[in-house]
This record gives C-alpha cells, sequence and structure tokens, in this order.
C-alpha cells in the first residue's frame, strides 16, 4: 500500500514537470506502461528520504522546500488556510477577552471610586484610637466649655503630630474623620503633664491620664504653591495645595493634682491727702 502511494506521487511530480512543455501535451495523452516489482523497489529505495518527509506534490514548483506526500494538495492547503483562519479567529477572541477584562477592570474601579466605603461603629472606633482620640458625643447646652485658666498643661499625640496645650487653647489639627463640629473628643494619647509642683513624663502615654476636647470647626490651611521647572527643556508646572483642618478647642485636662487658685487680695486704698498750697512771699 506504502509503494503504490510512493508511485502515485512520482506519477504526479513526472506530469508536473512535463506538462511545463507543451509539446510534452501529447505523451500525457498516452497512457504509463505499469511498473515491475523491481522497478517498484528501486524507486522507493532511491525515494525514501523524500517520502520520510511529505510533501504537496501539486505545489512543488511553486515552492521548492516542500515534499511530496501522499495527502493530496488540495487537502493540505485547505487545510492551511482553515489553521490559519483558526489562528486569525484565535486572536480576535483573544483581543475580544482581553477587551472585556479591561471594560471590568474599568467598571470596577468607577465603582470603587465613585461609592464611599461604609465603616461600622467598631472599625470607627478603632481607627479613631489608633490616630489617638475618641469621640465621646454632641455637645450639650449645660456643658461649661469655658472654664477659667488652670496652670497645667499637657502634651498631646494626634496622629503623627504633637502639641502643647492648656484649658482653654485652641489647636489645628489634620482634618479627623467621624467627627462633626460641636462633637468632644478625648484625646488620650498624653506624653506629658505638668504643673507648678510636678511634672509626669509618660513611658510612652502617661496612664489614667486624657485630655478633653471640642470641635470647633473643619477648615483649610493657608495655599502653598508647589512649582517645577526643568532648566532648557520648556517645563513648568505650578499646583496649589490647601491642607484640610480640624480646630480643636481644650476644655479640660485630667491625671494631675491641679493647685487650687490663689486669690490675690487687693490692698485697701488709703484715702490721698491734699496738699495745701503754701503762698510764697513775694
Amino acid at each position: 500500500m506504502a509503494t503504490r502511494r510512493c508511485l502515485h506521487s512520482l506519477i504526479r511530480q513526472a506530469s508536473a514537470l512535463l506538462y511545463r512543455d507543451h509539446a510534452s501535451v501529447r505523451f500525457l495523452a498516452t497512457p504509463l506502461p505499469r511498473p515491475n516489482q523491481r522497478d517498484l523497489g528501486t524507486l522507493t529505495a532511491k525515494f525514501a528520504p523524500l517520502s520520510a518527509n511529505p510533501g504537496s506534490g501539486r505545489h512543488e514548483h511553486r515552492s521548492p522546500a516542500r515534499h511530496f506526500s501522499s495527502n493530496r494538495g488540495e487537502d493540505d492547503g485547505d487545510t492551511e488556510d482553515g489553521e490559519e483562519d483558526d489562528d486569525d479567529d484565535d486572536d480576535d477572541e483573544e483581543e475580544v477577552a482581553e477587551f472585556s477584562e479591561d471594560e471590568d477592570v474599568e467598571n470596577v474601579s468607577v465603582s470603587i471610586s465613585g461609592s464611599r466605603r461604609e465603616y461600622s461603629p467598631e472599625e470607627k472606633a478603632a481607627e479613631a484610637a489608633a490616630i489617638g482620640y475618641k469621640v465621646i458625643g454632641p455637645l450639650e447646652k449645660s456643658d461649661n466649655v469655658f472654664k477659667p485658666y488652670e496652670p497645667v498643661f499637657a502634651v498631646v499625640q494626634i496622629g503623627s503630630h504633637q502639641f502643647k496645650a492648656s484649658n482653654g487653647d485652641c489647636i489645628f489639627t489634620e482634618k479627623l474623620k467621624f467627627c462633626e463640629v460641636n462633637d468632644k473628643l478625648l484625646l488620650n494619647k498624653v506624653l506629658l503633664l505638668g504643673s507648678r509642683s510636678q511634672t509626669i513624663v509618660g513611658r510612652p502615654i502617661v496612664p489614667d491620664a486624657a485630655v478633653h476636647a471640642v470641635v470647633e470647626e473643619h477648615a483649610l490651611d493657608a495655599k502653598v504653591l508647589i512649582f517645577k521647572k526643568k532648566r532648557r527643556k520648556n517645563y513648568r508646572r505650578t499646583k496649589g495645595h490647601r491642607q484640610e483642618l480640624t480646630k480643636l478647642r481644650i476644655t479640660d485636662i485630667q491625671g494631675i493634682e491641679k493647685p487650687e487658685p490663689v486669690e490675690k487680695q487687693k490692698p485697701p486704698k488709703t484715702p490721698g491727702k491734699k496738699q495745701e498750697k503754701v503762698a510764697v512771699a513775694a
């Protein structure tokens, strides 16, 4: 069976070579003699390396690198075209899949950026404690915010900044989340307490110490200009930035003995004696 296929392929190759010459058309009309078994053996031994690498006999004159095979040339061309079409379809499908994935990622990013995250009360309390404060509640009318001055000060840490304050002072911090205007705050990261008679240093925080404050407003700091320039490159960029701030008023400091205020007694006024005018003799 293999020898018959090899023989048919050789006949096709010979007919393709003879068909180029118009004078050989008559030769094609005459039937070819049937070869003997001995001739088949010699032919198969001679063209064994060619049969090992099959190719198309019909397209031999176009692409000499191809080798003839038992399969028909038309089928080979169809299969090759079909494979190319399949490859193109696969590439198109991959491009469509990538485009759809990009669209999904964009939609997800838009949905994430457009919607705000909702925090639970436990998450709010934990994040506020990490910054250094605790929201107690809104300010009531019975609360006495403006108290007389007490000679006590405290060093408080809020976020990554430290502030020295006494009762009645106002401090500006970076905008604090989860608190509104007129909310009472408890600043629990107290690093140092001091008065006229004693000083308490924390390691790093003073235990059982707290500073009470009230949120007065959320404001913006003065504008800061950021200017960038690269010389000889025609590159100049100017940007402005206004930092968001929160204004806190310190109402009370706890954790240290407060000295009793000493009332200064004013000395009684003595009635002034009027100087008598003395007449001078001329």
